[in-house]
């Protein structure tokens, strides 16, 4: 089955990731669509955000193994997976999900969302991206920019969550993607929801790969 760079794709991520030959893609994000925080903060009633998260199509761990077996296979050596988790899988770890992998964690990055969440103990403010590096692990000549803070605040405007409830930091993406790849290198989203990486990929004259099964 062909797969059209630069577009919104609506095919399974699995499905794209597996059409892909190996150590094609310079850059990967990940944002697993799992219930994980909601489900162990069950106290009362979700907010509209919370809601729209719980109304889209889960993950298992089994799932999200299998994504990260892929990516692992389709990245080029020494290149980079950007992994977004919540505070239960940064504390309990994801250890599983790497095993029989060539990826190993070297970074982590707090995105500080700008306002508060829900929340029963503590109010909701902060998610987490893993930085992994697909061995050989080395940081000269695959990370350009050493402007990019290990705490990152940002504001999501109100318009893109309503389109989407997952939807991440495009200045911080864009970052990313400047540091870790030169223009015309191809950046993969097997879960893109938004698209938000689509759109910086465009701005920064990168080729994108991605889709979402509901194509929102």
């Amino acid at each position: 089955m062909p797969i059209t760079k630069n577009t919104k794709l609506t095919i399974d991520g699995l499905t794209l990731l597996k059409s892909l030959e190996s150590a094609s893609i310079d850059l990967c994000f990940f944002d697993p669509q799992y219930r994980g925080v909601l489900d162990k903060m069950r106290y009362g009633n979700e907010g509209e955000r919370q809601k729209g998260r719980s109304a889209l199509i889960q993950m298992s761990e089994e799932s999200i193994k299998s994504f990260i077996a892929e990516i692992n296979r389709v990245l080029k050596p020494s290149c980079y997976l950007m992994l977004w988790i919540d505070k239960f899988h940064l504390c309990e770890g994801v250890g599983s999900w790497l095993d029989s992998t060539l990826l190993q964690i070297v970074d982590l990055i707090t995105w500080d969302k700008g306002r508060m969440g829900m929340g029963y103990r503590t109010r909701r403010q902060s998610e987490y991206l893993l930085v992994l590096q697909k061995k050989p692990i080395k940081a000269k000549g695959t990370w350009r920019l050493h402007t990019i803070r290990d705490v990152h605040c940002e504001k999501i405007p109100q318009e893109e969550l309503k389109c989407h409830p997952h939807s991440k930091p495009k200045g911080l993406q864009k970052m990313l993607i400047e540091s870790c790849t030169n223009k015309g290198d191809l950046v993969c989203d097997p879960a893109a929801g938004g698209f938000s990486v689509f759109e910086c990929c465009k701005e920064l004259e990168r080729d994108f790969i991605g889709t979402n099964l509901k194509g929102l």
